[in-house]
């Protein structure tokens, strides 16, 4: 009788059990979902750096370019190798690049009783196609094709005349990917906050509507103790039936998003990209769920004299509001001034912490002062905002969650986009030329420039020299310091065009002229600022250049120099050397030709950029997609907790509301004042997230990002966006106006103590 008289209130109201079922069921999905998105985001990423990382290839010790029978001899003489063939296929302006899936089995070492056994996968997405595409079957590569047999790291045999060289594809970009990776999670563990409150948001107004039936059921003699305990046997056995259907569909929806991605990586890498059907359930997010919503539901059994089905659905801020004011304060004090990440997180959990306590409160009062500010004449308008002020009170859990919700959805779509845009940026100003040449260690590299500036119709190409210099008076223990070294010559357009973060007037003419640019990592590392003189050992010389600018440089986070290689001196040995060439109006097998004649050798390295810029491309643009639908997920569930509250909260009030038509409104009339109702109420919660949004943004992107790698990314906010989330919460707002609006149509009123039960202010 007891459990029967525990659940009769589900009972009478099937929906809001339903409601609150399906919350859990939405938060559990949301957070497996999250888990398994940036899992896989985090190992596409991972993928991305290795796809355009160094390793090694073999090569002839002849100088003879490999060819498919110098593949099958070093496979027969125990070799991991695999071929790498870029070519065009068909379209000479396709570059593609072939690969053999089986020939790639060798390069991972399975755990110890696992199969060594390679199986291929369907090869989908460009550049990547299967090598028999590219030969025809026949084993020959067209005429255009450059081919590359990488070798496993692990391998030290190799037979006679054979040898190692490096390879590799384009510019590292291990710092952006772990950048990006550092600021999802702390996205994530801020979505799971927002679960918290929207879960206990929904549990406890469907307490606080059963506090009639708690007082009733001590009268009968059932004391308190024994309630909780009912109450927490009764959550925890909801909690765990709901979150096996919101496990499993968190996964499956993970799993549908990556589905059909990444498998021509997954082939060439010998790496599972995404979570596959075979994948574990991953129970752990589930338990991390069911150990959050008893947490937050149940918390008030640690507070003496209080039980949670006294708890009232405004949970009225038990703080002054200058304490919460303070807080805030204190928070963005630490966040500008911090020098370490923690204090940043500390800082911002201090913000979200002293607004979370504020904006009820500063929302409702709002309200009120535009009730008073209404005329005599308007007493329908006095009336709707003072309802929204006991709106915003009585929902001040699930406002401030959907406010932390689409601030963090305006966070992440600010940083995706802004990662694109500066990856793509980056990347493209890192592989501005078409072509890239390596020049052989035993060639001359002056040599090449002359034959590159004695071809007529040739486009733009400069000599690209990396080393090592010392800056002897930058450190303050009086220590040198080493750092990296660029230098280009000539200057051309394949690099003013780059955007710099700051510059003197014409930088690069400036830089013709014996200035130096630093990267943005030695910048902030060394306070260095335009204008400042620098001395630099390069080789037995020691030069004074004047800083001309600072360039971001995200894939790494070596310090760098770039000066013009007209002013290097004679006795400077760069460690690698190579030439970014347009062909214009040459074609790629003609430069080829010139140089191999030039520097009498047989084989040559020569890349399309366009395939690298491609491949890193692509790579990202998946990740970027897996982050918006943790961010569209985010956004759902804070809607969903939004729309369920609203409604079961203006049903709460519908005695309220019939008193309009009984002093004499038509039913239309009604209906109209509760759309602007709810319309004010969403739009209200809209409006007071976008500076928290913004806010956010500049966290991620100023602060975090500065202390963690030593550079910052470009603040951006994008206005289009704001609109389209204004447009959601206009539409959760008119669905909730026709939900009571239809329940109003009835004939079913409730009575002022069920009401008042529920927490109604008159």
């Amino acid at each position: 009788m007891l459990i029967r008289a525990m659940t009769s209130h589900y009972r009478r109201h099937p929906l809001q059990l339903l409601a609150l079922a399906l919350m859990i069921v939405v938060a559990t999905m949301l957070w497996t979902g999250v888990s398994v998105l940036t899992g896989q985001a985090r190992e596409s990423l991972a993928v991305s750096e290795e796809s355009v990382a160094a390793r090694e290839a073999v090569v002839r010790a002849d100088g003879q370019p490999v060819t498919v029978e110098d593949f099958v001899t070093l496979r027969r003489a125990g070799v991991c190798v695999a071929p790498w063939l870029e070519t065009a296929l068909g379209d000479p302006a396709r570059r593609v690049i072939g690969i053999d899936p089986l020939a790639m089995a060798c390069f991972d070492v399975p755990p110890a009783g696992d199969s060594a056994v390679g199986v291929a996968g369907e090869l989908t997405g460009d550049p990547f196609v299967d090598i028999s595409e590219v030969t025809g079957g026949s084993g020959r590569a067209e005429q255009s094709g450059q081919l590359s047999l990488l070798i496993s790291p692990d391998t030290e045999f190799l037979p006679e005349g054979y040898q190692r060289r490096s390879f590799q594809l384009g510019p590292a970009t291990g710092e952006l990917a772990d950048s990006f990776l550092l600021n999802l999670d702390a996205l994530s563990l801020l979505v799971l906050f927002i679960t918290g409150l929207l879960v206990r948001s929904v549990y406890h107004l469907g307490l606080a509507q059963r506090r009639s039936s708690f007082a009733l059921l001590e009268r009968f003699g059932v004391t308190k103790s024994r309630l909780q305990r009912l109450l927490a046997m009764e959550l925890t056995l909801l909690t765990l039936i709901c979150v096996v259907p919101g496990v499993w569909l968190g996964q499956a929806l993970a799993n549908r998003l990556g589905q059909g991605f990444g498998l021509a990586l997954d082939s060439l890498f010998d790496l599972s990209l995404y979570a596959g059907e075979d994948t574990p359930v991953p129970w752990q997010a589930g338990l991390v769920m069911l150990v959050l919503v008893l947490g937050v539901c149940l918390v008030d059994r640690l507070i003496p004299e209080r039980t949670g089905y006294q708890s009232k659905p405004s949970e009225p801020a038990v703080l002054p509001w200058w304490v919460w004011a303070l807080m805030v304060a204190i928070g963005v004090e630490m966040v500008i001034w911090a020098f370490s990440l923690v204090w940043v997180f500390v800082g911002t959990a201090l913000v979200f912490t002293g607004i979370g306590g504020l904006m009820p409160g500063l929302l409702a009062r709002s309200a009120d002062a535009v009730a008073r500010r209404q005329s005599p004449g308007a007493p329908l308008g006095r009336w709707r905002y003072r309802e929204l002020a006991v709106m915003f009170r009585q929902l001040a859990l699930p406002v401030v969650a959907l406010q932390f919700a689409m601030a963090t959805v305006l966070a992440v779509q600010a940083l995706v986009t802004t990662f694109e845009d500066t990856f793509e940026q980056w990347l493209a100003q890192r592989l501005s030329a078409e072509l890239y040449v390596e020049i052989p260690e035993s060639a001359s590299a002056e040599g090449g420039s002359r034959t590159l500036a004695d071809l007529n119709g040739l486009g733009d190409w400069h000599h690209v020299r990396r080393g090592k210099v010392q800056l002897p008076d930058i450190n303050a223990e009086g220590e040198p310091v080493t750092t990296d070294l660029m230098a280009l010559s000539p200057i051309t357009s394949l690099v003013t065009d780059w955007t710099l973060l700051e510059s003197v007037e014409e930088p690069w003419t400036a830089l013709s002229s014996g200035g130096v640019m630093v990267n943005e990592q030695l910048a902030r590392r060394q306070g260095l600022s335009l204008g400042q003189r620098l001395t630099v050992g390069i080789g037995s010389a020691s030069l004074t250049m004047p800083v001309v600018g600072v360039y971001a440089d995200y894939g790494r986070p070596a310090a760098e120099l770039l000066i013009d290689g007209a002013g290097l001196p004679d006795d400077f040995t760069p460690s690698f050397q190579s030439f970014s060439v347009n062909p214009g109006e040459r074609s790629v097998k003609d430069i080829g030709q010139r140089l191999k004649d030039e520097w009498q050798v047989a084989d040559l390295v020569i890349r399309d950029n366009a395939s690298i810029q491609a491949l890193a491309s692509q790579v990202f643009q998946q990740t970027f997609l897996l982050t918006r639908a943790i961010s569209v997920l985010t956004l759902v569930l804070a809607s969903l907790s939004l729309l369920v509250m609203g409604w079961v909260f203006f049903s709460t009030r519908s005695w309220y509301f019939h008193l309009l038509g009984i002093w004499g409104l038509q039913p239309d009339a009604v209906r109209a004042q509760l759309r602007r109702l709810a319309l004010l109420l969403t739009s209200g919660v809209t409006l007071v997230a976008l500076p928290l949004g913004v806010w956010l943004t500049w966290v991620l992107v100023s602060r975090i990002n500065p202390l963690a790698f030593g550079w910052s990314l470009p603040m951006a906010v994008y206005p289009g966006f704001w609109v389209e989330l204004g447009v959601v919460m206009a539409l959760i707002g008119l669905v909730i106006a026709w939900l009571i609006g239809r329940q109003l149509n009835g004939q079913v009123s409730l009575r002022p103590g069920a009401s008042l039960a529920g927490g109604g202010e008159r």
